[in-house]
């Protein structure tokens, strides 16, 4: 009687996760993972043609629901700039690294994937490709608030690119120093009262 297909994908998941945990991508084997959940590693790559799909299968719904959060959190702001009050707009927005947190220790286990065992993956860039999403997203936004006569100091590319990958490199050393929810809670607290005080001063708002 052949095997239930989904329970035995569900198997696979889940030694593939400790797999890529404890070896990185890599160094991870599909034999090995073929043999936790008793296949064939031909039987193996009938669920996932590569290793690489089978790493993306456990870190892509992650990064989906985050970039539509993400978009949602900034139309959220966009709707505040509708004020026309620069430090309004500054004080009522939603922390950005107290929610980015909270969604990252609800999915720990992909994130822990993504920034320290991803290399050699299309996904070994996730830091890198975040820092470029938040600048080109916060300069856009610095765009739409002249729409509404608000205006702020205006900083070089360069510095302005190393500024913000700093601030978001910052927020994932939580994940890769290992710290508990409520230890990297009190550490978003903190970056956020670092950095907001460093954009207030060069931003001039």
């Amino acid at each position: 009687m052949p095997r239930d297909k989904t329970e035995a994908h569900g198997k696979i998941i889940a030694a593939a996760v400790k797999e890529f945990m404890e070896y990185g991508f890599e160094n991870a084997s599909m034999r090995r993972i073929a043999s936790v959940v008793g296949l064939t590693v031909g039987a193996l790559y009938r669920h996932f043609p590569n290793k690489e799909e089978m790493f993306a299968a456990l870190v892509e719904p992650t990064i989906d629901e985050l970039m539509a959060k993400y978009q949602a959190f900034y139309e959220q702001g966009c709707e505040i700039m509708k004020c026309g009050d620069v430090n309004r707009l500054w004080n009522e927005s939603e922390s950005e690294t107290e929610w980015l947190m909270c969604f990252v220790y609800d999915h720990f286990e992909a994130f822990k994937l993504l920034i320290c065992r991803s290399q050699g993956t299309r996904f070994e860039s996730f830091v890198h490709d975040m820092a470029l999403l938040e600048e080109r997203s916060t300069l856009e936004y610095f765009e739409r608030m002249k729409q509404y006569n608000m205006t702020v100091n205006t900083l070089s590319q360069q510095e302005f690119h190393m500024l913000v990958t700093a601030n978001v490199s910052a927020l994932f050393e939580a994940v890769i120093h290992d710290f508990s929810r409520e230890e990297a809670i009190h550490y978003a607290q903190t970056l956020d009262d670092f950095f907001s005080a460093g954009w207030i001063k060069i931003l001039g708002i």
